[in-house]
């Protein structure tokens, strides 16, 4: 995990954030939060790390492949020990199988979208709701992010529309839970935009229309 020293007052995680929607909102939320960017790619991490400080912000860049438990619990434990806990978790990481028939869904694609899409995220929920409760306890304002996706069963979307929606059925009973005692969970709906898993589900469309991903960060984070 590559470090940069921060004297921002608040601390964002953003896991997935080296393309599309997670970087953009990373980029979005400095210079008013430190970063703990996390993704599996360095040169685009770097790449981001790059725009964020032209932006006078600051990141604490780690190449972590969410799937990988151990990486992640020692990351959230070094969170703690170094910053006392997260104010802003924005989860992007994702999946994306190929379109198939259900009946031929690949195992191991289907292994990697439940992995990825499920099962991270419910271990890293294990993770970091104590960081965001350490937060609310010093007095602060915490929150987690999520993104909810409407192809769930949708034509040719099995795995990723099956594991998505468990995704999203976790996170709701996860903000259900927290509805009176925090931290706020909240499951947002981005506009269609020209990333690269749309690219693997719309490939050959007219990206002009889709919506920026920064206009799109922007605009999200404005709702809160």
């Amino acid at each position: 995990m590559t470090d940069t020293p921060s004297s921002a007052p608040r601390l964002a995680l953003v896991t997935g954030a080296s393309r599309g929607l997670g970087a953009a909102m990373a980029e979005a939320l400095a210079p008013e939060h430190h970063v703990v960017a996390v993704a599996r790619t360095v040169g685009a991490l770097e790449e981001l790390d790059d725009r964020i400080q032209a932006r006078s912000g600051q990141a604490t860049l780690a190449p972590l492949d969410v799937t990988d438990d151990g990486a992640m619990q020692h990351l959230c434990r070094s969170i703690f020990e170094r910053w006392g806990g997260v104010d802003l978790w924005v989860h992007t990481a994702i999946h994306a199988a190929p379109l198939t028939p259900t009946p031929m869904i690949d195992g191991k694609d289907w292994e990697r979208s439940w992995q990825t899409n499920v099962e991270a995220t419910r271990r890293l929920i294990a993770y970091v709701a104590p960081l965001l409760v350490a937060r609310q306890q010093a007095g602060g304002t915490a929150r987690a992010l999520f993104f909810d996706d409407s192809r769930a069963g949708a034509a040719y979307f099995g795995s990723y529309g099956a594991t998505k929606a468990a995704q999203v059925a976790l996170v709701r009973s996860w903000a259900a839970e927290t509805v009176r005692t925090g931290p706020e969970v909240r499951l947002l709906a981005p506009r269609p935009m020209p990333t690269a898993v749309r690219a693997r589900f719309h490939p050959g469309e007219d990206r002009a229309p889709l919506a920026a991903p920064a206009d799109e960060a922007a605009r999200l984070l404005a709702g809160l």
